[in-house]
């Protein structure tokens, strides 16, 4: 069963692809990283995921790598 979308939030952070500061919307997704339906379940990390405001670049980042 897919996990429901978390609170989206707005925040104003660095753009590699604008090269400056803009506004972000971010959210914190759990993504399942195994390819193998025998591991699934244990493979799932949390992950920050912003999208640019200005030009609409996604970037995400896993939390445990952070």
């Amino acid at each position: 069963m897919p996990t429901p979308p978390a609170v989206l939030t707005e925040v104003t952070e660095e753009c590699p692809a604008c090269g400056r500061e803009t506004p972000h919307t971010v959210r914190i997704e759990i993504r399942t990283e195994s390819t193998k339906p025998e591991n699934r379940a244990y493979s799932r990390e949390p992950y920050r995921v912003t999208v640019c405001q200005r030009c609409e670049t996604e970037r995400a980042q896993r939390m445990n790598d952070a």
